[in-house]
């Protein structure tokens, strides 16, 4: 497992509050993991939350039709990376 970031483990803790994941903590989540199917095993319910808390929080939007936003959701790190290079806030 790859170490986390500080902005890794703050969307870390921002993923396990928004989806009310309980049988994991925010440090066991690897930034390399899928968040989809095998790794998390999140679903497109999952996404639009994670959309509108990532929008509220940090100021950015995701838009589905963008390839940068299904590029974004692929893993921790990813997801991390897109909202610290276009936040606003």
């Amino acid at each position: 497992m790859s170490a986390q970031t500080e902005a890794e483990k703050n969307m870390a803790i921002l993923l396990i509050e928004v989806l009310n994941l309980e049988d994991i903590s925010a440090e066991e989540i690897d930034p390399e993991e899928q968040l989809f199917g095998d790794g998390l095993g999140l679903d497109s319910i999952d996404a639009l939350e994670i959309a509108l808390a990532v929008s509220q929080d940090f100021g950015v939007q995701m838009k589905a039709e963008d390839e940068s936003t299904r590029e974004a959701f692929a893993t921790l790190k990813s997801l991390t990376d897109f909202v610290e290079k276009n936040k606003t806030t």
